[in-house]
């Protein structure tokens, strides 16, 4: 089944907790910007029609026209600061300058009397202003409107503005950071679980079927595991009634077989006829390799993990097993025109697991040699110690075998030549039992020629007392 990437839940679920809030900090540093603002134009135009008024009450009617008592050191006050330039003018009528600065704009739109009119203006530089009209009459003098105005640079109303804005925006942050490493946080707990049984799924073996176990797990987890497991137990379910099958046919093809072979046997010694000889030999072969393939079959299930688990664990002495094989294997090996020799060293050397299967991998990599080397080959077994492991080699010195067939040669009915009478079971009967035994195995070259078949098994530590 092809596997389909797609973002990670941990970074959605992130991105959709964060979001918000990156969201709501700007929507807020927007609004403390406006507000900061308000505030400070709020402060700027009351400083504004303070001074205005200030300046207002210093000009009084007279029957002569307007008499302004605004001494030097008034004028001083006004220039001190040149950071917060201030700027002044007084009109009558409106417009006319009495005193002040020439180049204040007029206001955009009239005001009533005694009503401040306030907006921005540049003069030469961004300035608030605020316009003041007043209407003036004394006794004996006509009556006559003044306006009054007075500018303030904005550089200080946007500097207070800022503050304001740093002052709330810094903490704001500081919060929103807060949040984020809980939010963070809190994903990465909540997700344990599954990161959980992402570990336990992935550090199994093909065959280990046995049932997740997830601590405390949330009811959505919880219900994943249990699916997860109750499929486990139907590919269990249907891998052990396909093992029941495969070890209940191969004891009933047994007996049959080995008839027909004997029942072959038999004829070929009295039969005559070239032809019906020829035939008959074809028969016995099909018999001889079916009773193989039924006899590998059989232990191929031996070796499956419910099997060997159900069977008796104990140290083996690996130097007395090889020793025991291959004498057992010479008179196979003389028959086929093979020197089969060993090569033991002096310590004992013990591995931990099923004698019973063990011979059968070493039988089936002396078998495998035999049929393969050819006539004339010489075949040796070695036994040594590497490091904590056991290294049993069989090696030969015949043709060798083709280096893209060293990997799939132990895989089942995959046969390394097309010559023999192998079915294509002996090495993966070997992988299945190094794999069991917490070992491994493999084909290497040899040198000059041929090919070593290496099993390699950890080797057997008794307990201290």
């Amino acid at each position: 089944m092809k596997r389909i990437a797609g973002r990670s839940l941990h970074r959605q679920l992130l991105l959709w907790l964060l979001l918000p809030q990156i969201v709501l900090w700007v929507v807020a540093a927007f609004g403390a910007y406006r507000l900061a603002t308000r505030h400070a134009d709020e402060l700027t135009d009351a400083s504004l029609l303070q001074a205005a008024r200030a300046l207002a009450r210093q000009i009084r009617p007279t029957a002569s026209g307007l008499f302004v008592d605004l001494p030097p050191s008034a004028q001083d006050i006004l220039a001190a600061d040149p950071e917060d330039r201030v700027m002044y003018m007084v009109s009558s009528p409106p417009g006319q300058l009495l005193l002040g600065d020439a180049r204040m704009p007029a206001p955009p739109h009239s005001a009533p009397l005694g009503q401040p009119l306030y907006f921005d203006a540049t003069v030469p530089e961004p300035m608030r202003v605020v316009s003041l009209d007043l209407h003036l009459a004394a006794a004996g003098a006509a009556e006559a409107t003044l306006r009054v105005q007075i500018a303030r640079s904005s550089a200080p109303r946007e500097l207070l503005a800022r503050r304001m804005l740093l002052d709330t925006a810094l903490p704001l942050s500081l919060l929103i950071a807060l949040m984020s490493v809980g939010v963070w946080a809190g994903i990465r707990r909540g997700l344990r679980p599954l990161a959980e049984l992402q570990a336990q799924m992935q550090g199994r073996r093909a065959d280990a079927l046995d049932p997740v176990q997830l601590r405390a797990a949330p009811p959505e987890v919880g219900a994943l595991a249990g699916a997860v497991n109750e499929l486990l137990d139907q590919v269990q379910q249907n891998l052990q009634a396909q093992r029941r099958f495969i070890s209940d046919a191969a004891h009933q093809l047994r007996t049959p077989l080995a008839g027909l072979k004997s029942q072959t046997e038999l004829a070929l010694q009295e039969a005559t006829d070239p032809a019906l000889r020829q035939r008959l030999e074809r028969v016995h072969e099909s018999a001889v390799r079916g009773a193989r393939l039924v006899s590998q079959l059989l232990v191929l299930a031996r070796a499956e993990p419910e099997a060997v688990a159900a069977q008796g664990w104990a140290p083996v002495d690996c130097v007395r097993l090889v020793r025991d094989v291959a004498a057992e294997q010479v008179p196979r090996a003389l028959a086929a025109g093979c020197d089969l020799g060993v090569e033991l060293p002096d310590e004992g050397l013990q591995v931990q697991g099923v004698e019973l299967l063990l011979r059968e991998a070493l039988v089936n990599l002396i078998d495998n040699a035999v049929r393969y080397a050819g006539s004339g080959a010489a075949i040796t077994v070695r036994l040594r110690r590497v490091g904590d492991d056991l290294w049993l080699d069989v090696e030969d010195n015949g043709p060798g075998l083709d280096p893209s067939l060293r990997e799939r040669a132990f895989e089942r009915f995959v046969r390394g030549a097309a010559h023999g009478e192998g079915c294509g079971l002996g090495l993966a009967i070997v992988r299945e039992i190094a794999e069991q035994h917490g070992g491994s195995a493999q084909l290497l070259p040899a040198a000059p020629r041929g090919c070593i078949a290496r099993l390699t098994l950890p080797l057997y530590r008794p307990s201290p007392p």
